[in-house]
């Protein structure tokens, strides 16, 4: 497509997503969510916001009605960017998610259909039928090769958790190709963050962690911004260890957050502040007229949404307090 084209649709495209934005859940909705007093008045607010009625609905409903809604999400934004791959981006952890459900599910010798998600670059019903003689002629290569390996792994040493750490770094490994791909610095950025959030994710568990070394020999990603030697290295229950090497980062402190939960304390709050530095990051793009970065800001707003509603609409059906969803609520984008 012409240069000059492109950026004409990326502008359009920018409009409509900013028009979109004042019927985002705020952060002033969701105190209201949590005030009602009870949990069908609290899902009605979320009408004027675009979302179904889920005031009648299962922990498991209100599940696949968010899953249906980022599909549409995802579906609506393919045809209107002029780049799709900038939408792929953020749609192929949803197909490595339905490769570790299937290879689970399978070695558990039950169904793992029910919890495939709809959010993927590829159909659910595909991948599961395509899944007990591994024919991935469809798949990109990083995937396929990984989705092997990754079952073999399982079938051969009964552990999960490596199946996960190969299919990981298979997701990370296409993230950045196809950042590479796209051409765009913001969202090569964005690739780089997010594999210096899940290495630090796997710092803070190692050091938990009775067999932290091995568990960081297997888990960290290249590609991030720090070095895997220096986070190998790393003391993360030092107080100035983590937050030495994430400073002046977005990360700065998820890093901190993170050196007290390698000491006991709150995973929770470190999880929080993990996500709320990649919420920082794409809150950059606010400043771009047009192009990826707007893009790529929407589809994390409406991730965060999601996953505030799914914490607010569950908690309040099963009875949570409060105030302990409150203080696991992500920063609002709106």
């Amino acid at each position: 497509m012409p240069k000059k084209l492109k950026d004409t649709e990326y502008l359009f495209l920018t409009a409509v997503l900013r028009a979109r934005e004042p019927r985002m859940l705020t952060r002033e909705k969701m105190e209201r969510m949590l005030d009602t007093a009870a949990f069908d008045d609290a899902a009605k607010l979320l009408e004027d916001s675009g979302f179904e009625d889920m005031s009648k609905m299962t922990a498991r409903q209100i599940e696949d009605a968010l899953g249906r809604r980022r599909a549409e999400l995802f579906e609506d934004l393919i045809k209107l960017s002029p780049e799709p791959r900038v939408i792929d981006i953020f749609r192929l952890k949803y197909d490595y998610h339905n490769i570790k459900t299937l290879i689970k599910a399978e070695g558990a010798g039950v169904d793992g259909s029910p919890l495939l998600s709809d959010s993927g670059r590829f159909e659910p019903k595909l991948l599961a039928e395509a899944f007990p003689e591994e024919k991935y002629d469809f798949l990109p290569d990083c995937l396929a090769e990984a989705a092997r390996e990754a079952k073999a792994v399982l079938a051969r040493t009964g552990n999960p958790q490596l199946a996960d750490f190969i299919l990981d770094r298979a997701q990370y490994a296409e993230m950045l190709s196809l950042t590479a791909e796209v051409g765009s610095d913001f969202l090569t950025a964005y690739a780089r963050i997010s594999v210096d959030s899940a290495n630090l994710r796997c710092v803070v568990r190692a050091a938990r962690m009775k067999n932290g070394a091995g568990l960081l020999r297997s888990a960290l990603i290249p590609g991030g911004n720090i070095g895997l030697d220096k986070l190998r290295e790393a003391h993360p229950t030092e107080p100035e260890g983590l937050a030495a090497i994430f400073a002046t980062t977005f990360l700065e402190r998820a890093a901190e957050a993170g050196a007290e939960a390698a000491s006991g304390g709150s995973l929770t709050k470190f999880e929080l502040e993990c996500d709320n530095a990649m919420n920082s990051f794409l809150g950059t793009a606010k400043l771009v007229s047009f192009g990826e970065a707007p893009i790529a800001a929407h589809i994390a707003a409406q991730e965060t949404e999601l996953m505030s509603v799914r914490m607010i609409l569950t908690g309040r059906l099963a009875g949570v307090d409060a105030g302990i969803i409150r203080e696991r609520l992500r920063e609002a984008y709106a």
